[in-house]
């Protein structure tokens, strides 16, 4: 009995060091996503974590444009980056987890 519960303690620890390495490389996978007229560009990371921002000059002369291009642009970017992150680390997770009879929540 004690057996399995290490070896299911020794299967959680490893589980929990691959989702910090997963978390670790989801900061180097970049997400570009662009306004459809490509005036506004985005790059984050799988992280969400904002890396560049590029804006026209034209998006410059209009205030009220260039807040709905950013709100609209970021969230499609945060949108992308958010799946390629839960489908990560959710893959991540699933294959560490120890069979504990009842515990069938990843399925």
């Amino acid at each position: 009995m004690f057996g399995d519960l290490m070896g299911m303690m020794g299967k959680l620890k490893e589980a929990q060091k691959k989702i910090e390495e997963t978390k670790k490389r989801l900061d180097t996978v970049l997400i570009d996503e662009q306004s459809s007229d490509g005036l506004l560009k985005v790059t984050i990371t799988a992280n969400r974590t904002i890396k560049s921002i590029e804006v026209s000059d034209e998006l410059l002369q209009d205030k009220e444009q260039l807040e709905d291009y950013l709100v609209l642009t970021m969230n499609k970017a945060i949108e992308r980056a958010t799946a390629i992150n839960e489908t990560e680390l959710g893959a991540v997770a699933k294959e560490g987890m120890p069979n504990i009879p009842g515990m069938d929540m990843f399925k």
